[in-house]
């Protein structure tokens, strides 16, 4: 062992001391889980941010008021499910996602799903960091770039505390945005009635997307961050715990940011309205064009985005850690600058086509992982390095999910995946236990 390998274990020990360990390698002891109300306060920061009211406009635009609402409420407590399972399976382990997927995908093949989604979640990081920078650039014509970069350190140190810093952001990024997200919203709804906004019919009174289409976009924002809640839920000391973390995030959270955003822009009924650009609430405070209000604004929408940069920046690190046998601390730090490059490339621009991705390649990780821990093999062992029926499952969620895209568009892509590929999996799954107890 090289010199310069032992000072870095040795820093990554004295900061393990300081900050807390991370566990990326190995499950959370029960001794160092943490309460309900800390892991409770790490999730419901994570969903309940501006990019979430800004999805709630564009339902609002696309579907009309009641539709959105509809699609906004299924497709939180289709997330409350799918993310409730697979929470409580990192809770009875204290596994992290890499490490369940180990155990479904194979000690080997786990790199493939792991590695996937915590490329998923750093593109998430580099996409919320970017809307950081182009968001005050433009409300206050400061320079794009240099908005991004400080937006992306700030993220980073947060990251760097580990899950004691998701907890501290949350505890001021989740009552800042329920006390400005109510105001606006119910500052909107005073320029007109409450029956109007129920009746909104979208955009120049078009209604333009399907049912299906906003259920996926509803299920597709968080699908990723959902299908590795053990990251989260591996802290949580008991089943009970798990739960009301999850409960807080999907459909609270959720729910109230999406609402935020879908009464305002009802309310509004602003024609050709742009969500990402000045049409939100962020655009809104700022267009009262009152002194401490835009100070909050500006303050807001760092601590709000910085809540859910940090989240995925945690998961993309924790992944990655594990894959490449390193620290997550490290990992948040090099994939944080990566993040960082990538969003001052504009690459937040792409937002609508990274969910249809989303909703194609991840639901069914998360469906198979259900089937096989709750239904097929109950026990969470890591026993081989491949598991084919896996990854047969997971290419057939795939490709049903990819033909549901092109040519039934009015269904939900998302659960359309999910479904085919838990299915999938139980049926492969079963006819190989009865091949073998014939044989």
């Amino acid at each position: 062992m090289s010199k310069l390998t032992q000072n870095v274990e040795a820093v990554e020990s004295e900061v393990d001391h300081v900050l807390g360990a991370e566990y990326e390698h190995t499950a959370v002891p029960m001794a160092a889980r943490r309460s309900m109300f800390s892991v409770t306060t790490v999730w419901i920061g994570f969903p309940m941010i501006i990019t979430g009211a800004m999805t709630g406009s564009l339902l609002v635009l696309g579907m009309g008021f009641a539709n959105a609402l509809t699609a906004m409420i299924v497709g939180n407590l289709i997330m409350l499910v799918y993310v409730g399972l697979l929470g409580l399976l990192g809770t009875k382990t204290g596994f992290n996602f890499a490490l369940m997927a180990s155990v479904v995908f194979g000690r080997k093949g786990y790199v493939l799903a792991s590695g996937l989604l915590s490329t998923l979640l750093l593109g998430w990081y580099a996409v919320q960091t970017g809307i950081t920078g182009a968001l005050i650039s433009t409300a206050y014509e400061l320079n794009y770039v240099m908005m991004t970069v400080l937006a992306g350190v700030l993220y980073i140190g947060i990251t760097f505390v580990g899950v004691r810093g998701l907890h501290a952001i949350g505890l001021v990024s989740v009552p800042a945005f329920i006390i400005l997200g109510l105001y606006v919203m119910f500052d909107a709804a005073s320029t007109t009635s409450w029956d109007a906004i129920y009746a909104y019919a979208g955009n120049n009174g078009v209604a333009t997307m399907s049912m299906g289409v906003g259920l996926t976009v509803v299920i597709a924002l968080f699908i990723d961050a959902g299908t590795v809640t053990a990251d989260f839920n591996r802290w949580a000391a008991d089943s009970k715990s798990s739960l009301v973390a999850t409960f807080s995030a999907f459909p609270f959270a959720n729910l109230v940011a999406m609402l935020v955003g879908g009464v305002t822009t009802a309310a509004l009924a602003v024609p050709d309205a742009n969500p990402f650009g000045a049409d939100n609430m962020f655009g809104y405070m700022n267009a009262k064009q009152i002194g401490f209000l835009s100070v909050l604004a500006f303050l807001f929408l760092y601590c709000n985005l910085g809540s859910v940069c940090a989240h995925c920046l945690y998961n993309a690190a924790t992944g990655w850690s594990r894959i490449l046998s390193s620290h997550m601390r490290i990992m948040a730090v090099v994939l944080g600058i990566i993040g960082i490059v990538v969003a001052a490339g504009n690459v937040w621009a792409f937002f609508i086509e990274w969910l249809s991705l989303l909703g194609i390649l991840v639901p069914p990780i998360g469906a198979i992982i259900i089937v096989d821990q709750y239904v097929l093999r109950r026990p969470a062992v890591i026993d081989q390095d491949w598991r084919g029926q896996a990854f047969l499952a997971w290419i057939i969620g795939s490709l049903v999910a990819f033909v549901v895209e092109f040519y039934a568009p009015y269904l939900s892509t998302a659960i359309c995946a999910g479904l085919a590929g838990g299915i999938a999996y139980a049926v492969i799954g079963q006819a190989s236990a009865a091949q073998k107890a014939s044989a």
